[in-house]
């Protein structure tokens, strides 16, 4: 697998993050920034998430993206787009219940937006636990029967080991 990479745009409340490669804990720390901004913005139009390029994604990953998406809907009533072909990340999303929460495309969209490679982020231990273990707990709500997955996981990140 290639080494992850996010791309971002922003125009006018319409945002984009474009996944590629093996996207994992290392680029959270930036997508959870990035995300900040979003949260932070009041006029979200649309947010949408290409992994048409994604070969793989970690829990992690996959936990801001669930809280990415709950926040979308919660405080804009906008659902996330995600477009994504791979069999794998796609089993993965049906698995944990994604579909509940975001829109799920296989087809390729049109999106004609430029793209820059998101800001590094290089946060703190703790910072990178606390992001970890928030992920995992948003995964455990969303698909209850992937909690005994993760329990060792969060009791290790709890106790700061």
């Amino acid at each position: 697998m290639s080494a992850g990479k996010i791309l971002v745009s922003d125009q006018e409340g319409n945002y984009l993050l474009k996944f590629s490669g093996d996207v994992r804990v290392t680029l959270c720390g930036s997508l959870n920034r990035h995300m900040d901004t979003i949260f932070g913005s009041q006029d979200v139009k649309q947010v949408v998430i290409d992994m048409l390029d994604a070969e793989g994604v970690d829990s992690t990953t996959l936990g801001l993206i669930a809280k990415l998406g709950l926040h979308c809907r919660k405080t804009y009533s906008i659902n996330v787009q995600l477009f994504c072909q791979n069999p794998s990340i796609l089993r993965t999303l049906d698995c944990m219940g994604f579909d509940e929460i975001i829109d799920i495309f296989q087809q390729v969209p049109e999106i004609n937006a430029p793209l820059h490679d998101i800001e590094a982020v290089n946060p703190d231990i703790d910072e990178v636990r606390r992001q970890v273990l928030e992920a995992h707990k948003l995964l455990m709500q969303l698909s209850p029967d992937s909690s005994k997955e993760f329990t060792d996981l969060i009791r290790a990140l709890e106790s700061g080991r």
